[in-house]
């Protein structure tokens, strides 16, 4: 298949399950580029045999992590997916039709539309998990990551059209890696609060477990999705009380940043 000058990156780290689907995905980008933070489970070498050049660099949050790979990009054009996601045939056969005039043009980059895979088959209801729109193609001088450590966005400088077809997204194979993933997002996030010295409501917290569990479960439409959407909601809302618990932690004992890390690390989930 003939290559579009744009690069798919990628940042990763233990993704050796994952990584290959992901990169086969993109057949027609001229490079694919992978951001390896530590892996420890041979995804380098997986990703160099299904033709991406690796680059080592250590963790630095989600936000300057994606805006260093930026930086290691040998195209101005740039496609971002995580290992966890790849894109659908049909997808992939619109944008190898549209990108030479999209990268031809003054547009800022496109927007994505992402389709959530949980539990093992795509979810048909819950709003944020089907047809999710996303930036994540780009020009590097219209478009930057914000610098947040967690929770990241793509902020660009022009207009972005919209793709139609999805691309997919194997949202955390367990419940067990979700649970994972709520403590090294809430480290993360606290971090940033940390640094803003974002002040401490704990009287807020069962307004926003509530709050939050009503907004996924009813405004979102989890609840259409039957027990597979009750599971979403209440673990978004538990998301969002576990955060204002550690933040309180965080600021009456700061030493318990260093020894939350210290137990992150010994277990592999720092990031």
């Amino acid at each position: 298949m003939p290559t579009l000058p744009i690069t798919l990156a990628v940042i990763a780290r233990n993704e050796a399950a994952t990584i290959a689907r992901c990169l086969d995905s993109v057949p027609f980008a001229a490079e694919k580029l992978v951001v390896d933070s530590g892996s420890d489970d041979g995804t380098a070498a997986v990703a160099q045999a299904h033709g991406a050049r690796v680059v080592r660099q250590d963790w630095l949050g989600f936000g300057p992590q994606r805006n260093f790979a930026t930086t290691q990009c040998s195209h101005d054009w740039i496609l971002v997916l995580d290992a966890d996601e790849w894109l659908s045939p049909e997808l992939a056969a619109e944008l190898e039709s549209a990108l030479p005039a999209l990268i031809a043009g003054d547009a800022a980059g496109a927007v994505l539309r992402r389709r959530t895979i949980y539990m093992g088959r795509p979810l048909r209801w819950y709003r944020p998990s089907v047809g999710e729109k996303l930036a994540r193609i780009y020009h590097r001088g219209r478009g930057r990551w914000t610098d947040a450590r967690v929770h990241e966005s793509l902020r660009l400088d022009g207009r972005a059209p919209v793709f139609k077809a999805p691309f997919e997204h194997a949202n955390n194979p367990t419940l067990v890696h979700k649970q994972l993933k709520v403590l090294r997002y809430s480290e993360l996030k606290c971090r940033d609060w940390l640094d803003k010295r974002k002040p401490v409501r704990m009287w807020q917290a069962p307004f926003v477990y509530l709050l939050a569990f009503l907004k996924d479960y009813v405004f979102r439409l989890a609840c259409l999705d039957g027990w597979r959407g009750f599971l979403i909601a209440q673990t978004a809302a538990s998301y969002a009380l576990y955060k204002r618990m550690r933040y309180y932690e965080m600021v009456h004992n700061p030493a318990s940043v260093a020894e939350a890390a210290d137990a992150l690390n010994k277990h592999h989930i720092d990031h």
